[in-house]
């Protein structure tokens, strides 16, 4: 592997959340919620005499991203006519863009944290961000193919980075910060399980001999951050594999078989002279002015890395916690409205990064996904406050976060239903002491004799004598008060 450099480039398809599709008043509505061929119009069906006519808010839409990956707009852009035949193409042709893209030239610096060695930031050069129009979506059972074209013709949004990335793991970081803008912008709601959002690496290995890139393939419609980095890792194993074998590899589409986790080719690699692209002659040449792109810079909504510097001045986080935090909408929407219902906000940051991605990584929840779990904001600042306020010590409140999960109750039910208030009576603690020393007189006489270590033993044993609901803090200090005394004694 360290003969060879992987080199990737991704494109990343973002459905536009207009009320109507990039051509036509046509309604958008969810593709897979929907009865299929229900939002559907003269237009998104490519019938003969149709006319498209631009969607000025996804235009808007598009110039707002672009903004934000610090793209040169333009001032003027241009459809046009990409020519292929599939049956989710009833026209035999998809309005796009070609030489005279919405936006170009912008970048994206995101922050990498691999498993195995120390975070770094990366610069990823955007090349262009055009509009086009989605697709209708096929579903193949028993040797035939159903077309529902419901999603066809709704604003897309295509980002195509330059071949910066290096690694499944920037891979992975620039697809969340990207997910991320785009969230924050109101423009995706980032939920790939649904398509809206589809990423697709061009993938080739650059041997250290090599001054020129060798053959490339791409991964067609990933619908998951986690399968984007897996099929990227076997990818660059298969073509290192390929080329070291000396059969090369062969420019092609490829698919990720997620059951199976492996590759699998689907077809060989069209040109992009296949596709005949020439200028959209039914759609006029767009301007875009300095004015129009002034307006749309206005709307722009606070992006992740502000959230994230506000995070660390306002509330006193780390570096680290901002970042997370900051990384999912949901998340970050989860943690401030945990923080305004009265949660401490650093307790409530540790809380969440840990404990609660910890359960929901257990339970194979994505964390774009937190406003689905049972656990309420309210109710994790509830909890939240309980620790602060010395009622439940972390041992006991991870089991109150357990049931929270689980059924959705609130913390002080749960305290109160299953006895688990943090004991803290100075008697009661004393009492439970005495009792461990006094079962384990060998080991007080090991520590007394300079066996310091076993401290910790004998600090677990009384908290297990307390059920695990005694104050650590109290317990500790009236352990090392009687070990003293038999010390003295």
């Amino acid at each position: 592997m360290s003969d060879w450099k992987p080199i990737i480039g991704l494109e990343v398809h973002a459905e536009l959340l207009t009320r109507s599709k990039m051509f036509s008043p046509c309604p958008v509505v969810d593709s897979v919620e929907a009865e299929p061929n229900t939002a559907v119009d003269p237009v998104s069906l490519g019938l003969p005499g149709t006319l498209p006519v631009i969607n000025e808010r996804a235009v808007e839409f598009g110039l707002m991203v672009a903004l934000a990956l610090n793209c040169h707009i333009p001032r003027f852009n241009q459809f046009a006519r990409k020519n292929y035949f599939y049956p989710d193409l009833p026209k035999g042709y998809q309005i796009s863009q070609y030489d005279r893209p919405l936006a170009v030239n912008g970048y994206l610096d995101v922050e990498v944290t691999p498993e195995d060695g120390e975070p770094y930031l990366k610069r990823v050069r955007i090349r262009r961000a055009h509009l086009e129009e989605d697709t209708g979506k096929l579903t193949h059972m028993n040797g035939d193919s159903l077309v529902d074209y419901n999603r066809s013709g709704v604003p897309l949004l295509e980002i195509v980075t330059e071949p910066d990335i290096h690694s499944a793991d920037e891979a992975e970081a620039y697809a969340r910060a990207l997910r991320a803008i785009l969230q924050y912008l109101g423009v995706n709601n980032g939920d790939m399980s649904k398509g809206v959002l589809r990423i697709e690496p061009n993938i080739s290995v650059m041997h250290r001999d090599d001054t020129d890139y060798r053959t490339r393939t791409e991964v067609k419609n990933l619908n998951s951050i986690r399968s984007l980095y897996r099929s990227i890792q076997y990818e660059i194993n298969r073509q290192i594999a390929l080329w070291e074998s000396g059969e090369g590899v062969k420019q092609a589409t490829l698919g990720w078989d997620e059951a199976r986790q492996r590759i699998v080719v689907q077809r060989y690699k069209e040109r992009a002279d296949e596709y005949r692209y020439f200028p959209e002659p039914d759609l006029p040449v767009l301007e875009i002015t300095p004015e129009w792109v002034e307006r749309v810079r206005a709307q722009l909504p606070e992006l992740p890395d502000a959230k994230r510097r506000r995070l660390m001045e306002v509330f006193g986080l780390s570096a680290y916690d901002a970042r997370v935090l900051v990384m999912d909408q949901a998340v970050a929407q989860f943690y401030e409205a945990a923080v305004a219902a009265g949660a401490n906000p650093k307790s409530a940051a540790n809380w969440l990064v840990g404990s609660l991605f910890s359960l929901m990584n257990r339970e194979g929840v994505e964390r774009e996904a937190i406003a689905a779990i049972r656990i309420q904001p309210a109710q994790f600042a509830a909890l939240v406050k309980l620790v602060d306020g010395g009622t439940l010590n972390r041992g006991t409140a991870a089991v109150v976060l357990e049931e929270m999960w689980q059924t959705g109750a609130d913390p002080a039910q749960i305290v109160a239903e299953k006895g688990l208030a943090q004991v803290s009576d100075a008697d009661a603690v004393a009492a439970a002491v005495a009792g461990v020393l006094a079962a384990n007189e060998a080991m007080v006489r090991d520590y007394l004799a300079g066996k310091e270590k076993l401290f910790g033993a004998l600090m677990g044993q009384c908290m297990a004598a307390l059920k695990g609901k005694g104050n650590p803090q109290v317990v500790s200090e009236v352990l090392r008060r009687q070990l003293e005394a038999r010390r003295g004694g």
